[in-house]
């Protein structure tokens, strides 16, 4: 039944098919459901330690280079420019991961705003609910100012209109009946339903639930959302093209140096070691990790002023590189 059409079905169907009487299910029915069909919340994406992104924050070939550096520099006994690089690669993560845990605890705190609770019959009684506890086949009473809190087919409506930006990108409010529509509907189109997560703007009705947590077209997208591939920003391609050809650079011009003071100018090799190593860690730009991530900090908190979370520093370059938005008639985004 989770793949049926229903917005092609006569509220009477729906109800047949769900066994939802006008008077709600019974109580030791829902139950039964929710046992069935689980709780309707979708599930949360699972959180990344803070210890595991303090270790990403060194996931770069610069980074690698700094730290090589700072060995050379102790194996040379020159403690302030070790203490100088490591103090700069611990800053350049120090940043990363305070600015990340701030955008994830951001998320949460909206999340936890939205504490969903809808009205229901249940044992012939309208009744309030936790959004979860929604079991498919009951009966949900829609008001202005709900959100819908699962997919549901109407049987009642009384001059209701339905936002569905969240779903369709529209920003005008759909008036929505009990009539079935054509199957090849589009969802924007489909009256005779309520999708999860859209506003209710106006109106009254009643629905019975047909789809719930991951089943909704909400938790479709949701599904979709975690399929996505990252992708490298041109920012993180630039830098790591930038180290790779840095670092092949300082090892080539090194050995070339190291070459021509053993072979021409007759050094001891161990003293054309150390100071090829000491140009080595003085060609390393090891401010640059640092420039880099507090300009991409700055970014961010200028986005979080206008109310934009961005999760992950390098997005904020993502978002500078745009030079062309293509949106609807709307104009929604």
């Amino acid at each position: 039944m989770e793949t049926q059409a229903w917005h092609t079905l006569a509220a009477d169907e729906v109800a047949r098919i769900w066994d939802s009487p006008p008077a709600g299910l019974s109580s030791q029915d829902a139950q039964t459901r929710l046992e069935q069909h689980g709780p309707n919340r979708l599930a949360e994406n699972r959180k990344t330690s803070w210890l595991k992104r303090f270790a990403l924050q060194f996931h770069n070939p610069l980074i690698y280079v700094l730290l090589a550096a700072s060995v050379l520099t102790a194996f040379l006994a020159h403690w302030v420019d070790t203490g100088v690089i490591l103090a700069v690669v611990l800053l350049n993560a120090i940043i990363g991961v305070v600015q990340e845990g701030r955008a994830e605890n951001s998320l949460e705190a909206i999340r936890r705003m939205v504490t969903p609770h809808t009205m229901v019959w249940r044992d012939n009684h309208r009744i309030s609910i936790p959004a979860e506890q929604l079991v498919p086949g009951d009966r949900v009473l829609l008001a202005a100012g709900d959100r819908v809190a699962a997919d549901m087919r109407l049987v009642e409506t009384h001059q209701l209109r339905i936002e569905e930006a969240v779903l369709t990108g529209e920003s005008l409010a759909v008036t929505k009946d009990s009539a079935p529509v054509a199957p090849d509907a589009p969802l924007g189109d489909r009256t005779g339903m309520a999708y999860s997560g859209t506003l209710v703007s106006a109106g009254t009705g009643v629905g019975i639930v047909v789809a719930t947590a991951e089943r909704t077209e909400l938790g479709r997208i949701s599904r979709l959302l975690g399929e996505v591939v990252t992708l490298q920003t041109p920012l993180t391609r630039q830098m790591d093209q930038f180290a790779r050809r840095i670092t092949g650079f300082i090892l080539g011009f090194s050995v070339m140096i190291f070459l021509f003071a053993v072979g021409v100018r007759n050094y001891e090799w161990t003293e054309a070691f150390l100071i090829v190593v000491g140009l080595a860690v003085a060609a390393i730009p090891e401010g640059l990790p640092a420039v880099v991530t507090i300009t991409l900090a700055v970014g961010v908190q200028r986005m979080a002023a206008r109310q934009a979370i961005v999760r992950v520093l390098p997005a904020v370059e993502t978002l500078g590189s745009v030079s062309t938005i293509c949106s609807d008639k709307t104009g929604t985004l």
